[in-house]
């Protein structure tokens, strides 16, 4: 394995214009959970596309995309970030001297690549800066898929956070309660975040994601989300973990949605 470059070496973070979350959907999982996330955040759908169909985006109400699904031909459900940027080849070259794995370059449009702990992300080139707002429920409360926790096994923790703090410029934070996260937090215009969860010293599997969502009232969107299918698998102090119908984990926290 090569030794990543100096970040100094590489010239200066370009601040990411927008990030996207997928949703990456085995076939057989795929009708259900799209059906899932386009009911629990109450988007609507965008027309498929891709070769096969495979794309979509959740269109809210207001504002730009940020939630979209990917129907995979192979593999298990898992959730990748797109990185919105000026140029896609030149931070992927940037991310490959930070530690990255190149798989794929598609033109100019966009270029897929491994995070230095196995986490897959693209750099694409399309524009969005529209943030959507908090969605409001009936009772009142709020919801909104609010950031990417990208979950780290504890020997690559150190090294991961780096990466991510370089690839998007965020000056990393660390959480006032809970010594395990790390919040890269973006500007006001940005519709996720990411927190970077140093996971148990058992954990030896690759890095991954999940979705985060902030809500005003989590008994009320715990209530919300079950009676749409998902399950609760875990209740903390400031987060419930939920597995949605076909398996995937993700959690409401009682972060503030906007």
């Amino acid at each position: 394995m090569s030794t990543p470059a100096d970040p100094a070496d590489l010239g200066t973070p370009v601040n990411p214009l927008w990030l996207t979350a997928f949703l990456d959907n085995s076939a057989a999982h795929h009708d259900a959970s799209v059906e899932f996330w386009r009911q629990a955040t109450g988007y609507g759908l965008s027309l498929p596309r891709g070769d096969d169909g495979e794309f979509a985006s959740l269109v809210p109400a207001a504002g730009d995309a940020y939630l979209k699904t990917q129907r995979l031909s192979a593999g298990a459900d898992g959730v990748h970030i797109d990185v919105h940027v000026p140029d896609p080849r030149a931070a992927a070259d940037r991310a490959v001297g930070l530690g990255a794995t190149e798989l794929t370059f598609v033109g100019v449009g966009y270029v897929v690549l491994t995070s230095p702990g196995g986490l897959r992300f693209c750099f694409v080139s399309h524009p969005a800066e529209r943030k959507p707002g908090a969605t409001k429920h009936p009772g009142g409360h709020e919801s909104r898929v609010h950031q990417v926790a990208v979950d780290t096994p504890s020997a690559e923790f150190e090294r991961e956070l780096g990466f991510w703090q370089q690839v998007t410029g965020w000056t990393p934070r660390p959480s006032s309660e809970f010594e395990e996260f790390m919040l890269l937090g973006p500007g006001g215009g940005q519709p996720l975040g990411l927190l970077v969860q140093r996971l148990g010293e058992d954990d030896r599997g690759p890095v991954r994601a999940h979705l985060d969502w902030g809500t005003t009232n989590r008994v009320a969107e715990t209530a919300r989300h079950t009676a749409l299918g998902a399950t609760v698998a875990e209740v903390h102090r400031r987060w419930t973990v939920m597995r949605e119908p076909t398996g995937r984990s993700y959690c409401l926290t009682d972060s503030d949605p906007a």
